[in-house]
């Protein structure tokens, strides 16, 4: 990711993050700082696994940090449409697929917040994209693996 490319998000999303990034400075930091002085206890650091390991984790935690703070510094929150008649970010939408009748319901989120296990798409994914800008009623082609699926647009909330 570059320095300044900008991070779309949600005011959930966002606050997420923040969380994240301050369990990481406060709680993980002090958690790998005390396995690093207690393996120090241990003697002999060329031949320390629990030394190198903890030294591995306090890397990839001071990576996480800067990752994180950086795209806090670049994140667009996404403004809420209590009116939306379009698709857009931070939208509710309720798709019905054409040909078996089945209904799902997704948010659309950047793609920082993405997590299918949630109904959280992105505006990046096939769905999220396709669905982007049209109306209830719309019926959309998605390109899957499996073929073209056709969703119709439902209902949009926000």
């Amino acid at each position: 990711m570059s320095d300044t490319q900008e991070v779309l998000l949600t005011a959930e999303g966002f606050k997420k993050l923040e969380e994240k990034l301050e369990n990481l400075k406060t709680v993980r930091r002090k958690e790998v700082a005390a396995r690093i002085k207690q393996a120090i206890d241990f003697g002999d650091l060329s031949e320390n696994s629990e030394y190198d390991d903890a030294k591995n984790e306090q890397a990839f935690i001071e990576g996480s940090i800067v990752e994180l703070e950086n795209k806090l510094a670049h994140a667009k929150i996404i403004e809420e449409d209590t009116g939306a008649k379009k698709v857009g970010m931070g939208c509710t939408v309720v798709l019905e697929d054409v040909e078996y009748g089945e209904t799902m319901v997704y948010s659309i989120v950047g793609s920082m917040e993405a997590d299918p296990m949630e109904n959280k798409i992105s505006n990046e994914s096939p769905v999220g994209s396709a669905i982007l800008g049209k109306t209830v009623g719309s019926v959309v082609n998605v390109q899957a693996p499996a073929g073209t699926i056709q969703y119709k647009i439902i209902d949009i909330k926000k």
